[in-house]
């Protein structure tokens, strides 16, 4: 949704920067999205640890 957000803009106002700057924050919130991903699976993985150990 964002990249077609950032091609419209940059169509509209012939912006380099604006498309560049919507692109930049699709990657800021596929980032986020893997990180809070690999918590999740960090936080499975002590609780499996924790189980083998019971």
């Amino acid at each position: 949704m964002i990249k077609q957000l950032a091609w419209n803009t940059f169509k509209n106002t012939g912006s380099i920067d604006s498309y560049l700057e919507l692109a930049k924050v699709e990657d800021i919130e596929r980032n986020i999205s893997r990180n809070k991903e690999m918590k999740e699976l960090n936080d499975i993985n002590k609780n499996i640890k924790k189980d083998i150990e019971l």
